[in-house]
C-alpha cells in the first residue's frame, strides 16, 4: 500500500503487536489514524483487510455483522442526468421511491430502504479521466442477513445496471 507508507503485512504486524484483533472496527481505524496519521479512507481499507486476514470478518461482511454486495457500470451522461436515470431504473425495479436523494454532493446518491430491512444505495461518480459525459454508477445492496445472499444480490444489481445502458 504505497499510499500508506507500509505494506499490508507491515500494518498487520503492527496491529498484532497491539492485540488489535480484540478491538472494534472503529477502534482499529481510529488507532491507525491517531497513531500513524493514516488518512481515514486508507485506515478503513487497512482495517477491513486486517479483519479479513485475522478471520474477524469475511469478504462483504460489514462491522455490524450484516453483509453488502456491490456492482458498478459506466454509462453516458453527466452526473445528475445519470442519477435521475438510475433513480428511475432502480425505483421501477424495487417498486418504491428512494428515501433520500443527495443531488448536491460531490458524488450524488440515492438510497432506498426496503420492507425486509435491506437497502440499496446508488452513488454516481465521474467516469474515467479523459472521458466526456460519462459517469460511473456504483450500486450497493446493504444490510443483507447472510453471506449466502451476496451472490444473488450482486447478480441482481448487475442486471439492473445493464438497463442503464439501454
Amino acid at each position: 500500500m504505497a499510499a500508506t507508507g507500509k505494506a499490508r503485512g507491515e500494518w498487520h504486524a503492527l496491529l498484532d503487536a497491539e492485540n488489535a484483533a480484540t478491538w472494534s472496527h472503529a477502534d482499529i481505524a481510529a488507532w491507525l489514524h491517531r497513531e500513524h496519521g493514516v488518512d481515514g479512507w486508507w485506515a478503513q481499507g487497512i482495517t477491513v483487510g486486517y479483519e479479513q486476514a485475522r478471520g474477524l470478518r469475511v469478504p462483504g461482511q460489514q462491522p455490524d455483522g450484516s453483509f453488502a454486495a456491490g456492482s458498478s457500470k459506466t454509462v453516458e451522461g453527466d452526473l445528475l442526468e445519470v442519477l435521475e436515470k438510475a433513480i428511475t431504473v432502480f425505483g421501477d425495479h424495487l417498486g418504491t421511491s428512494p428515501v433520500s436523494i443527495s443531488r448536491a454532493a460531490k458524488h450524488p446518491t440515492a438510497r432506498w430502504v426496503l420492507a425486509d430491512g435491506t437497502g440499496v444505495l446508488i452513488t454516481i461518480s465521474p467516469g474515467p479521466v479523459g472521458t466526456v459525459r460519462r459517469a460511473r454508477v456504483a450500486a450497493t445492496r446493504t444490510r443483507l442477513a447472510s453471506e449466502q445472499a451476496l451472490e444473488g444480490a450482486k447478480d441482481e444489481l448487475a442486471t439492473v445496471l445493464q438497463r442503464l445502458g439501454e
